[in-house]
C-alpha cells in the first residue's frame, strides 16, 4: 500500500494580507487564516493521517494545532521545515520592496529568493527540505499519510527536491494559496513519488 505526504501551506496572517515579506519573523494568523486552518483541518482529517510535522514558526504552529485537533494527533515540531531566511528583506512589503531595489525584487518575485542580501541559498532550503521530508515518509507504515506543515516558497522548492527534479524546476509551479496542499504519493511497483495534486484547496 502506497505511503501519501501532505505538504500544507500554513494559514492566512496579516503580513500575507499587506504582502509583506514574511521569511523567518513570526506573524500570528488573521481572522481568514483561523477561518482556513479550521476548513482545511476537517478536510485533512478524512485522509486519517497517522503523523503530523510543523515549522516551529507561529504561523504553521496553530495551522497545525488546528489539523491535529481534527485529526487526533499532536504535531511534532521541526525548524528544518521553516520558510526561507529572506535576510534583509524580511519585513518590508512587496511595493517597498519594489522601490527599493526593482531588479533584485523581479528575481525575488520570479523565485529566486535568495536574491535578497543575506537570505538562505535555495540549494540549503532544499537540502533540509528534503532531508526532514524524507524521515517523515520513512517513518510511515504501509498506507498511511503524514502530514507536514510548512510555507509557501519552502513548499514550493521541496516539492521539486522530493520528485528528484533539477534543481530550479521548482519554477514552473506557481506559488501556493494559504492553507492550499501538495499531495505526494508512493508508486506502488518503485521507489519514488508522483505528484498527485498541487494547490489543492478547500
Amino acid at each position: 500500500m502506497s505511503r501519501r505526504l501532505v505538504l500544507l501551506r500554513h494559514g492566512r496572517t496579516a503580513w500575507n494580507h499587506a504582502r509583506r515579506v514574511q521569511g523567518q519573523l513570526d506573524a500570528e494568523l488573521d481572522d481568514s487564516g483561523r477561518a482556513q486552518a479550521d476548513a482545511v483541518a476537517t478536510v485533512l482529517a478524512t485522509l486519517e493521517p497517522t503523523l503530523l510535522w510543523s515549522s516551529d514558526l507561529v504561523r504553521a504552529r496553530d495551522t497545525a494545532l488546528t489539523v491535529g485537533k481534527a485529526a487526533g494527533l499532536d504535531p511534532t515540531y521541526d525548524e528544518r521545515l521553516r520558510e526561507f531566511s529572506l535576510g534583509e528583506r524580511e519585513g518590508i512589503t512587496h511595493d517597498e520592496y519594489a522601490a527599493l531595489a526593482p531588479e533584485e525584487f523581479e528575481r525575488f518575485r520570479r523565485g529566486h529568493y535568495d536574491a535578497a542580501p543575506g537570505a538562505e541559498p535555495t540549494s540549503e532550503v532544499r537540502i533540509r527540505m528534503h532531508a526532514v521530508l524524507t524521515e517523515l515518509l520513512a517513518a510511515l507504515g504501509p498506507g498511511e499519510t503524514g502530514v507536514a506543515v510548512s510555507h509557501g516558497a519552502a513548499i514550493r522548492v521541496a516539492t521539486g527536491a522530493m520528485l528528484d527534479w533539477p534543481d530550479d524546476q521548482f519554477h514552473s509551479l506557481r506559488g501556493l494559496d494559504n492553507c492550499a496542499w501538495v499531495l505526494l504519493e508512493e508508486h506502488p511497483e518503485v521507489s519514488a513519488l508522483r505528484l498527485g495534486a498541487y494547490n489543492r484547496t478547500v
